[in-house]
């Protein structure tokens, strides 16, 4: 409820302040100075009238809440690669391995103040409690696969189904009864293979919670065509945004709080490519280094991952990958699990920044 004492105060603004500008536009010769004047005037009095009017105060301190939790998303986001290694010769075995770990950049204050952390099993199945999670792509896709399935179950059931989740070029869907969560693995080497999966979900108004994608290794060996893969990618970018808009409206439309938000889009970026130590000649003929750089160019114009405006959080195997080095792989191509095992752990600390949950 507005006092007398605040209504007469604005009262008083408006007689004095109404009068001064018809003044000011019929005598003054310079109409800019006097009404920039008579705008100061009126933003101070409203400063100090701000306080005593709550629902303006409350709007305010919302607006500046809404800014600041904004600006820290966004920074933390961008600092999520932020990843040091550590790989040292493993003295435990006869034979010359390597111990390899990793973990977010201590020395950074932007890393250290958003408070990334490696999820424990449990961390993990509370935040994916309930979710339904897609993996698509190809062998990049299948070991992001491979690692949650990592986390989330215990190590006897793990080995009991590492046999399936490694056959080669076929789907694989898994329930994990004790947090509700499934998870579908669909082989779709080829951007196409993903756009077809997206429209399949459009059509059928069904929506992963989680939808994690990558592609572009097999196309690059099979067809070795950057601007036809950037093509593909910018038709998967437009059918993603339909996805999201589609899921957004689902959303609206129903008006109920159980009702399925958009899903959370990653996109699966390609690996470092090491071209002496790929396994045929094939491969190091047609996956050069210009032909890596030239389908990075093509994701980069397609509009798909957000650092060009896109919907898919891009997970940057690259730069894992590049500083795990050539110790952490054995084809050039594939790398051991603690590379996908940061990019998951990457890709959930996002999921606590993007549902507002504490990291």
């Amino acid at each position: 409820m507005i006092g007398a004492v605040q209504l007469g105060v604005v009262a008083a603004c408006v007689v004095v302040l109404v009068p001064m500008g018809m003044a000011g536009y019929h005598l003054s010769r310079n109409k800019m100075l006097f009404f920039s004047g008579a705008l100061f005037i009126t933003l101070a009095i409203g400063v100090h009238l701000t306080p005593y009017f709550p629902s303006v105060t409350d709007f305010v301190t919302s607006v500046s809440s809404v800014v600041v939790f904004q600006n820290r998303r966004d920074s933390c986001l961008s600092h999520l690669h932020d990843v040091v290694w550590d790989v040292t010769p493993d003295n435990s075995t006869a034979s010359l391995t390597y111990h390899k770990s990793w973990a977010w950049d201590a020395s950074s204050s932007s890393v250290s103040a958003c408070g990334f952390q490696k999820l424990a099993r449990l961390d993990a199945a509370d935040l994916l409690n309930g979710s339904w999670v897609v993996v698509a792509g190809d062998s990049q896709a299948r070991l992001v696969a491979v690692s949650l399935l990592n986390l989330v179950l215990d190590s006897e059931r793990m080995d009991k189904i590492r046999s399936d989740l490694f056959k080669r070029h076929s789907d694989y869907q898994i329930v994990v009864d004790e947090i509700g969560m499934r998870l579908d693995f669909f082989w779709a080497p080829y951007a196409l293979n993903l756009t077809t999966l997206l429209e399949g979900f459009n059509r059928n108004r069904n929506y992963p919670d989680v939808l994690i994608m990558g592609s572009g290794l097999w196309h690059m060996l099979h067809f070795s065509n950057a601007s036809d893969y950037g093509d593909s990618l910018q038709s998967l970018s437009s059918r993603a945004a339909s996805l999201v808009s589609s899921s957004e409206h689902e959303e609206a439309a129903t008006g109920s709080v159980l009702a399925r938000p958009p899903p959370h889009l990653f996109w699966i970026g390609m690996p470092t490519l090491i071209n002496s130590m790929l396994n045929s000649e094939e491969k190091r003929d047609k996956m050069t280094d210009a032909l890596r750089a030239a389908y990075d160019e093509q994701l980069r114009q397609s509009n798909l991952v957000r650092q060009s405006s896109g919907p898919f959080l891009l997970l940057d195997v690259e730069s894992l990958s590049w500083n795990c080095g050539v110790r952490c792989t054995e084809d050039g191509m594939h790398y051991d699990m603690p590379v996908y095992e940061a990019a998951l752990h990457i890709m959930l600390n996002a999921l606590l920044i993007e549902s507002h949950q504490k990291l």
